[in-house]
């Protein structure tokens, strides 16, 4: 199977502690490039996480985001109440000397430390979170590998409307070398010049072989076995199937500049078409 290098999937958790949303997204890159968007409560997680997505790609620019919403309870609040009456005790001496200030109590309840709500089990709350980014991955993958199976049928398709192409011409070149022979025969007996028969085999024989395009189809055949091999290999394959394409587009460039033909030419056009389809949908493959 091959896999594609777009993807997006998403999976919410919820728990006593809240709620969480993780958000996988890919588009295709070079190499494997990742982005976290993480509340900074569970940025130690980043490095598991970098960890994951490494053994399981290869390839591909991914943004992962965290959605993080926390529940509030009531009675959740405390007080830390010998460390606020330490406050008050201060604040009480401070005003003899100024008793024009003023206190107020909100400050004293707003002073860090005082007002402390119930810690969540942070390991208990990690485990949960990263159980939720496992099922977003699954997700995840699943979807690159249904899209992959797309691209690779059409790859399949457009490799069996290559091999027609080929059979194409390979079937019309003795006519159009015929063709080439007569049209030569023709414009000699116009201009009525004498014609030396052992002269003009060997200018044949010559023309033959400057538009024999046998070669080419052979390779063009090698090439559609050998891409069929890879796709059945599977794996990150796509630098494999880039440089395929690229050898498919040597050969249909020779066989243009070969044409002896209009069909012949139109085979070639038609040929580049059908690599440059595919050239476009393996720039997403991993």
């Amino acid at each position: 199977m091959i896999h594609s290098m777009t993807a997006f999937a998403r999976h919410e958790t919820k728990a006593s502690w809240g709620t969480a949303q993780w958000e996988i997204r890919s588009v295709n890159q070079r190499y494997l490039e990742s982005y976290f968007r993480l509340p900074e409560q569970f940025r130690g997680l980043e490095s598991i996480l970098r960890d994951k997505l490494r053994s399981n790609l290869q390839r591909g620019k991914i943004e992962v985001n965290l959605r993080y919403h926390a529940k509030q309870a009531a009675g959740e609040l405390s007080m830390n109440a010998e460390f606020a009456e330490q406050l008050l005790q201060k604040a009480q001496q401070l005003l003899q000397k100024a008793p024009q200030a003023q206190l107020n109590i909100a400050d004293i309840l707003r002073w860090p430390g005082v007002m402390e709500s119930q810690s969540e089990d942070l390991d208990a709350m990690q485990g949960e979170l990263l159980a939720g980014f496992d099922a977003a991955m699954q997700d995840f993958l699943a979807g690159r590998g249904r899209e992959g199976n797309a691209i690779e049928e059409m790859i399949q398709q457009r490799l069996t409307a290559i091999g027609e192409q080929v059979a194409f011409v390979r079937g019309h070149l003795p006519q159009a070398m015929q063709w080439q022979r007569d049209r030569i025969l023709h414009r000699l007996n116009d201009i009525k010049a004498d014609i030396d028969h052992g002269r003009l085999e060997q200018e044949m024989a010559f023309l033959a072989s400057k538009s024999d395009v046998a070669e080419e189809l052979d390779r063009l055949d090698a090439h559609i076995k050998e891409t069929r091999h890879t796709l059945k290999k599977g794996g990150a394959c796509g630098r494999r199937l880039d440089f395929m394409m690229q050898e498919f587009n040597r050969e249909a460039n020779t066989l243009s500049s070969k044409a002896i033909s209009t069909e012949i030419t139109n085979a070639a056009v038609e040929l580049k078409v059908l690599i440059e389809q595919m050239r476009e949908q393996i720039q997403n493959v991993e």
